[in-house]
């Protein structure tokens, strides 16, 4: 018998000084068997450093041609496609194709750095795309915050969010590798 995936519900405020954006989102999030709880918060913090009323969640892992998170026009074109991880070459050139925007949030930081030395030279030519690396110590301090009801908030001012549960905060700084 497979293995269901864990549900979360997060409510979640979101403070972003930098695109003036201020709304409170209850998200219920399904935590794929084979994803560790770091990833399902990577997931989050990607929604809130994006956070838009048409921003959510895709089938993610058990959907190869979907990424993560994505937001679409109300036409149901892809205006922002985000992934996690170390895409490769062709899922990138497939998502620069479809949207607007790729944004890519990459972690295990030391493995991230090797990816894009081997991988960025081959997407120069795509000026829709953004890649940013999280360090290990943002990554352990976000799971460590991962409950399955959570109450958070982001405050994100100058491209840093600082995440909050109430009891602890921890300041993630998302940094950009292009873009």
């Amino acid at each position: 018998m497979a293995i269901k995936s864990t549900i979360y519900k997060a409510d979640v405020q979101v403070s972003n000084m930098d695109t003036y954006y201020f709304e409170e989102h209850s998200l219920t999030l399904a935590k794929h068997p084979s994803e560790h709880e770091s990833r399902m918060m990577i997931r989050l913090l990607a929604f809130a450093l994006n956070a838009h009323e048409y921003m959510t969640f895709t089938k993610g892992l058990c959907a190869e041609d979907e990424p993560d998170l994505w937001q679409k026009s109300l036409s149901d074109e892809v205006e922002v496609w985000i992934d996690l991880g170390q895409p490769d070459e062709k899922r990138i050139r497939k998502a620069c194709g479809r949207a607007k925007q790729v944004i890519i949030y990459t972690y295990n930081y030391r493995s991230a750095l090797t990816w894009w030395e081997q991988t960025k030279d081959k997407l120069t030519r795509f000026d829709n795309l953004k890649v940013f690396v999280l360090s290990d110590e943002a990554v352990t301090a976000m799971a460590e915050l991962a409950k399955r009801n959570m109450q958070l908030q982001y405050m994100i001012q100058d491209g840093e969010a600082m995440l909050s549960d109430g009891d602890k905060a921890v300041t993630i700084v998302a940094e950009l590798l292009r873009g």
